[in-house]
């Protein structure tokens, strides 16, 4: 008789190693390593290895007075709340727009992706420069004011186009929109349609199918992309920066410019805060769906 050769099947725990590794390198040591430089001393010409909690405390100084008005670390965050809850709106409003036309009304495969593939085009260009592409646009001479002042519906340029909260906002959906509509549109493609069918066969009108089958149904992909939007929204300076004409506040932009003057134990500390607080609200949202099952 034949013996059977023995094939080598490698656990599967085995297969995880390189992944764990990279995720540890890139990952869990730099966060580690900001915590600890979160704890260390300095001076405008030196960093001093230390344990101190002078960084947290400076942040948070005079905050919880309320004498003299909301502090400036509060304000800062009001700020970056404002950019980051309006983004998410917007960008869930239009992802789910987009991604249910393309799950529902396109019903051939090949068009779908040639429409799915058109919404990624943005992403062929840097980030500054679909930024700077709107300026032209929105600018006291721009296009838009242009064309505004021509059709006589304006008598002089809107001034808050451009460098300004609008003009933020406007930016980042326009760079972050598309992480929003992915996770969605994966969400809509799992839908069995027959579902959709019955409840058209009960008398249920559209917004309804909306409200009560769609929208539970997708809700994974709502949660996953708004985590996508959120996070990456929190910690945004470069839009914030060139859109805002460097006039409105971040936490992303505190952090940058502290880096930029070496400022790493303070830079630390707001990052290290800005973590936290985004982590809590990723474990808020994925309360409401099993986040491992959906991955």
């Amino acid at each position: 008789m034949r013996k059977k050769t023995r094939i080598f099947q490698p656990k599967l725990s085995w297969l995880a190693i390189p992944f764990a590794l990279i995720f540890i390198a890139y990952f869990v040591v730099p966060l580690i390593l900001t915590l600890i430089v979160s704890f260390w001393d300095y001076t405008e010409y030196s960093i001093i290895p230390d344990f101190i909690f002078g960084n947290y405390v400076y942040i948070f100084q005079g905050c919880f007075s309320f004498e003299d008005g909301l502090c400036l670390t509060f304000k800062t965050y009001i700020s970056t709340f404002f950019f980051c809850f309006f983004t998410w709106l917007i960008t869930l409003l239009l992802g789910f727009s987009v991604a249910y036309f393309l799950a529902f009304y396109v019903n051939s495969l090949p068009l779908q992706i040639t429409l799915f593939l058109i919404c990624t085009i943005p992403f062929w260009t840097s980030n500054v420069i679909r930024m700077v592409s709107w300026i032209p646009l929105l600018g006291r001479n721009g296009l838009v004011n242009e064309t505004l002042i021509s059709f006589g519906l304006i008598q002089e340029p809107i001034e808050w186009l451009l460098y300004s909260s609008f003009s933020v906002v406007l930016a980042l959906v326009h760079l972050y929109t598309l992480f929003m509509i992915v996770p969605i549109f994966n969400s809509m493609l799992r839908i069995d349609k027959e579902v959709i069918e019955a409840a058209y066969d009960s008398g249920a009108n559209q917004f309804q199918i909306i409200t009560n089958v769609i929208i539970p149904l997708c809700k994974p992909g709502i949660i996953i992309g708004s985590i996508f939007v959120i996070t990456v929204v929190m910690g945004d300076f470069l839009t914030i920066g060139i859109m805002g004409g460097q006039q409105l506040a971040s936490i992303g932009k505190i952090i940058n410019t502290e880096m930029n003057y070496l400022q790493l134990p303070g830079a630390a500390a707001n990052s290290v805060i800005l973590l936290l607080i985004t982590i809590f609200i990723i474990i808020v949202m994925t309360k409401f769906i099993d986040i491992r099952k959906e991955l």
